[in-house]
């Protein structure tokens, strides 16, 4: 155990309310330097609002926060935030600006400071270039809001690595990174904690990940501490789970994870690409892996989001290409993007619009619905979401519980095709295991399930078969359930297993 001088923080009985709801009820936390610790618990535990409080973006209630430099020393706490970054599950970049000049922006933070632009550039690629050196080199000039997902996930951890803070937080920082992206930045991070004594937070819901890269954990749940600085090899998957508080969230009794379901009779949904045709029945769930260019232009195509002329379909009362996403929802075709924060949660607008959007487009709806309020709340209930009012904003809720918010928009809508994102991205193991039922129980009901994982694990657990892309988005193979392996995945993907 290290000695109380070397943790950069030290959290103590933290507590924190939202009006009635307490959130932290005298959580204990603290990270020595040199360590990745990794931060666990349920969607909706405190680990997000714990992780504000800390940075300085929300005050505590009560309980104590200490921060120490290198040397041991005691810091103030405004001097202390100033030397931890967060990298968070949504990005916060300005897509007006340049990868460059978003990766050295927390180095002007003064107004009165003088933007060195030949300099930043420097800096900006030697922070990216410990990540991905090729994209670092051809990347710097272009505006952020030309960049996927995936590489704005790789800008936002070059930011926080350029900002010589002494604690990172990441939060499932993973999420869309390649297996040797991943591997890449686990061996950064190991380096940088033991060479230079760098302090990484690692917010994880990916067990294998988290043994890869953690010494230490602590578990949060319903607002306390449940354990306290833990070996992680000392204790199982299981055990951790169960900590948590998820095992009574698996698969309802009698439902097989995996399981084959009798597909409904139908007209199946044809789809074809140069070399390659696709023909998925009713209630066929078709996982899609690998790195964001393949699934990425195999998803624009099937919403209407692109007019690229690689791919093409067949059903029923379809063009060959949807001219606009609009189109393609009224024709009974549904997407759930990812990118729940820039593309999916309408975060202006209270729950009941975010979950009566996709019923108002479908209908042809003008005006908001006198029945809307009890079917909103019929719905959420149905998904285990608990709001205090269907008028407040997205925000009061945690990520998980957001995700759930997309997911509900579909629910009981009638459609032919279901197009998923990465729709477990950042939610704890019980809501995986939620959304995975659910998603079965629409394709029972007839609707084509697209899905799009870089989980692997997860494909194999719901999917009939999957298409595989490589990391330069060409189709490696498309694979029956019966031969389906989480290496046979990794092998022609690229992506971690």
């Amino acid at each position: 155990m290290h000695d109380r001088q070397t943790f950069v923080v030290t959290v103590r009985g933290l507590t924190k309310s939202y009006g009635a709801t307490s959130v932290l009820k005298g959580v204990d936390f603290s990270v020595a330097r040199g360590e990745v610790h990794a931060l666990l618990g349920g969607n909706g535990a405190g680990k997000s609002t714990m992780i504000r409080i800390i940075t300085g973006s929300a005050a505590k209630d009560g309980g104590e926060i200490e921060f120490r430099d290198a040397a041991g020393n005691l810091r103030a706490e405004a001097e202390g935030r100033r030397t931890v970054t967060v990298v968070h599950q949504e990005l916060a970049l300005l897509p007006h600006l340049t990868v460059a000049e978003n990766i050295v922006l927390p180095r002007y933070s003064s107004g009165l400071s003088v933007f060195d632009g030949k300099r930043s550039v420097q800096q900006a690629y030697e922070a990216l270039g410990l990540i991905d050196r090729d994209f670092a080199a051809c990347s710097l000039h272009r505006p952020v809001g030309d960049l996927s997902l995936h590489e704005g996930q790789m800008v936002e951890i070059a930011r926080a690595l350029s900002s010589g803070a002494q604690l990172i937080l990441l939060d499932e920082p993973t999420a869309n990174l390649t297996a040797a992206e991943t591997e890449r930045l686990f061996s950064l991070l190991r380096r940088l904690a033991r060479e230079n004594g760098l302090s990484v937070v690692f917010v994880s819901h990916r067990m294998k990940e988290i043994r890869q890269i953690a010494d230490i954990c602590t578990i949060i749940r319903d607002g306390r501490t449940v354990v306290n600085r833990v070996a992680t090899s000392s204790l199982s998957d299981t055990a951790i789970v169960e900590k948590m508080g998820q095992l009574a969230a698996h698969a309802p009794t009698g439902t097989v994870s995996g399981a084959r379901r009798s597909a409904p009779d139908g007209e199946a949904l044809t789809i074809r690409e140069e070399g390659l045709e696709m023909m998925l029945p009713p209630g066929t769930i078709l996982g899609v892996a690998g790195a964001p260019a393949g699934p990425e232009s195999l998803i624009s195509a099937l919403v209407g989001a692109a007019q690229s002329k690689r791919w093409s379909v067949s059903f029923s009362g379809w063009p060959q290409r949807f001219s606009s996403p609009h189109q393609a929802a009224t024709l009974g075709a549904g997407f759930i993007t990812g990118d729940r924060s820039q593309k999916g949660v309408l975060r202006s607008l209270p729950i009941i619009d975010n979950v009566m959007a996709s019923r108002r487009v479908t209908r042809g709806s003008r005006l908001a619905g006198g029945r809307e309020n009890a079917e909103c709340f019929d719905i959420l209930q149905a998904l285990k979401v608990k709001a205090a009012s269907l008028w407040d904003l997205p925000d009061t809720l945690s990520g998980g519980t957001q995700q759930k918010l997309l997911l509900a928009r579909w629910l009981g809508v009638p459609s032919r095709l279901l197009v998923l994102e990465e729709p477990t991205r950042g939610v704890d193991i019980g809501t995986k295991k939620e959304i995975y039922q659910l998603i079965r129980d629409m394709a029972s009901s007839g609707t084509i399930i697209v899905w799009w994982s870089t989980e692997n694990a997860e494909l194999l657990e719901v999917c009939d078969r999957v298409v595989a892309f490589d990391t330069e988005g060409r189709c490696a193979g498309i694979i029956d359930r019966e031969e389906l392996s989480e290496d046979r995945l990794a092998d022609l993907t690229g992506m971690a297993a």
